[in-house]
């Protein structure tokens, strides 16, 4: 039987949401032997009573669910404030998947997925939710500015409302400004996977203009190198 790495846990809470109550059984007890504190969840009404009476560090979140889909709860638990999300999904549904990241998840897993995979992207996900003290120094750039300690942002002054990859996206991109990365780069320097689904690279990038460009179908600020990626270029924002 596979176990789960070592010291992965941190006592982070967890909510695992899926309707299937052997998968749910499963990964509770790989995360609950990882050092997690976990929670369960076989429907939507239920997640969402259970995130608001103890806030997750990160959920875990079926697509598929009974009534109230994956979707559907993922939108209503950021909109009560940043939480990150892993969604499970089916393989081979790749719209569904980008709906997922569309939404606000930041990672997804395909069924049928390894449980101990599924421990290593909790891991990543929360080790990324928490910013290094060496890179915890205020950025500013074209109207921009971003706190990595305190996790916020703001454009003009105004607050922007960000997933954590798209926060971690803008963070990278204001550190390495007028550099072209492509795609594969930021998956490992963003993401710190080695490999995986480069839509999703995409559909961040596509998200973050959407918040940060004056005219996203006309971005300035983050511009697509052909044939190679993604360059930010502070100075195009502010011409």
């Amino acid at each position: 039987m596979e176990q789960p790495p070592p010291d992965a846990g941190s006592g982070a809470r967890v909510l695992v949401v899926d309707d299937d109550p052997t998968v749910a059984e499963i990964v509770t007890g790989y995360l609950d032997r990882a050092g997690y504190v976990v929670d369960r969840a076989g429907d939507g009404p239920d997640a969402l009573a259970r995130a608001a009476a103890h806030r997750p560090d990160l959920v875990v979140l079926d697509l598929m669910l009974p009534g109230m889909d994956g979707l559907e709860v993922c939108r209503r638990m950021r909109g009560h404030g940043p939480v990150p999300v892993i969604m499970l999904t089916a393989r081979g549904d790749e719209d569904d998947r980008i709906l997922g990241l569309e939404v606000g998840a930041d990672d997804y897993v395909t069924k049928p997925f390894s449980p101990r995979e599924l421990v290593l992207r909790v891991e990543s996900v929360l080790r990324r939710s928490r910013p290094a003290p060496a890179a915890s120094a205020l950025l500013r750039a074209a109207g921009l500015a971003v706190d990595p300690a305190a996790r916020r942002a703001t454009k003009h002054g105004g607050e922007l409302s960000l997933t954590m990859r798209e926060f971690d996206l803008l963070a990278f991109f204001m550190r390495n400004p007028g550099r072209a990365y492509a795609r594969e780069e930021l998956m490992r320097e963003v993401w710190g996977w080695d490999f995986g689904d480069l839509s999703t690279v995409t559909v961040h990038v596509r998200r973050l203009r959407g918040k940060v460009e004056d005219d996203p179908a006309r971005p300035r600020l983050i511009q697509t190198v052909w044939g190679v990626g993604y360059r930010f270029d502070p100075a195009f924002g502010e011409g």
